[in-house]
């Protein structure tokens, strides 16, 4: 195992439960600092703001961008942007936090030349029918932008040996303990 760094990034194909396993920790786990992504997509029915993203206007990205304030940022199925907060993560990182990154693919890629000493983690999907199976089955997404993102997973599946650790998400509170054991943390019993 790599020396601890104190950010983990969390990475794996669309539909997987990335965003499922990091709410799981985020309220069973408060030991752990989940930095919170900026993005141009419109928050979805239920997400507010600074606690799931920070919803950015396509203008204020670009001032993020500009600024050099993103620790990593990239778009996503060719349509939306999203971006770590570069002062938020140094921030928690300086004040002794474990912090858990949860990004795309591309994402993923920027911050292992930004911090190689991180550890990256890829969240996999127990068989491709499962991980189709979720995609289909949230309803978030029109039929066309259901097989846009399945392309997309084809491909985010195969840069899975670019990761440290592999974790298969099975089942959330398993995949969220197995995570939070490889950040360091010691998980509790979470029903």
């Amino acid at each position: 195992m790599k020396p601890r760094s104190g950010v983990t990034v969390l990475a794996g194909p669309t539909a997987v439960g990335k965003g499922t396993v990091s709410t799981f920790i985020r309220d069973n786990y408060p030991q752990v600092w989940l930095s919170v992504s900026a993005t141009t997509r419109p928050a979805r029915p239920g997400e507010i703001e600074g606690v799931h993203y920070f919803f950015k206007t396509a203008q204020e990205f670009d001032a993020l961008i500009e600024h050099g304030d993103l620790l990593e940022w990239a778009v996503v199925h060719g349509q939306n942007r999203y971006g770590t907060l570069r002062s938020t993560v140094e921030a928690a990182v300086q004040a002794g936090r474990c912090v858990l990154l949860e990004i795309d693919l591309q994402g993923a890629r920027q911050v292992k030349a930004a911090m190689p000493e991180a550890d990256f983690v890829f969240l996999s999907p127990p068989s491709w029918a499962e991980l189709v199976r979720r995609l289909v089955g949230r309803g978030t997404e029109t039929q066309q932008e259901q097989q846009r993102r399945l392309e997309t997973a084809k491909l985010e599946l195969a840069a899975q040996p670019e990761f440290d650790y592999t974790i298969v998400n099975d089942d959330v509170s398993r995949a969220a303990a197995e995570l939070v054991t490889l950040m360091g943390l010691t998980p509790s019993h979470v029903d």
